[in-house]
């Protein structure tokens, strides 16, 4: 068996790269299951923060990809890991749901319900509303600082797009008058430094697998990955950015890592 590129780790993204909704991408399991029998270190990347990462491996395994927690990587580990060293155990106001909440409470932090805090957390939250962008008004009026998990606009699932952070985010900015100052998902070099931590090897030996130009291929660009775009999620084949974005390689899907 051979594979597309060469490299020794690999990082994947989930959501229209290795499945979507509850289907897998077909192949995906055969692909993943070959370049770990290679030898290749493979690990999960994801920018969606409504499941833990024991949620994640157990969804990947179900669909025939044994995975372990420690090989999800996902936005709510890497911001309480960040915040944590940035603000260890202050109050924070989240708009987020619960498997964010119980993250940021492993790490330390008081996940407080009204605006007497010091961090506003902005993730993909379905149950955004009025109260929610009112309080964080109130806490930015009183000196709460702004970061976010991740920059998507839209999550890819079976049925179609749904509105991602983009949007929570967006409405937060437009009512406070404040930017968010960190962004730790997707193509942050933040997401990228507990990934190839994960891996033990370098930017340079690993390949990074994704259906999004503006955060898995701009990353893996930005950051000196070799950089995989797949048709199977946000970025249609036709889609005039490819070119400009330049990926090493564009495949239909995931299978098509393998050559032979």
């Amino acid at each position: 068996m051979s594979f597309a590129l060469p490299h020794r780790g690999w990082l994947f993204d989930l959501d229209g790269t290795v499945y979507r909704g509850e289907a897998l991408i077909p192949g995906a399991d055969e692909a993943i299951a070959a370049l770990r029998a290679a030898g290749r270190r493979v690990a999960f990347l994801s920018n969606k923060p409504l499941q833990t990462r024991v949620d994640y491996a157990r969804k990947l395994t179900r669909l025939g990809i044994p995975t372990g927690e420690d090989d999800v990587i996902n936005s709510s580990l890497v911001l309480a890991r960040y915040l944590a060293r940035l603000d260890a155990r202050a109050p924070v106001f989240v708009i987020g749901e619960p498997p964010l909440i119980a993250e940021l409470r492993a790490h330390g932090f008081e996940v407080r319900g009204d605006h007497r805090v010091r961090w506003v957390v902005i993730a993909f939250d379905r149950t955004f509303d009025y109260a929610k962008l009112n309080t964080a008004l109130q806490a930015v009026r009183q000196g709460a600082r702004l970061i976010a998990t991740n920059p998507d606009r839209t999550c890819p699932t079976e049925d179609g797009e749904i509105p991602d952070c983009a949007g929570m985010t967006a409405a937060v900015e437009a009512v406070t008058g404040h930017t968010v100052e960190i962004i730790v998902g997707k193509p942050s070099p933040i997401i990228l430094e507990v990934a190839l931590e994960r891996l033990g090897l370098e930017a340079r030996e690993c390949a990074i697998v994704g259906d999004r130009l503006e955060t898995d291929i701009v990353m893996g660009k930005r950051l000196g990955l070799a950089t995989v775009l797949v048709l199977t999620g946000i970025t249609p084949a036709g889609d005039a950015r490819i070119a400009d974005s330049a990926p090493d390689l564009v495949v239909p899907s995931i299978r098509e890592l393998l050559t032979s």
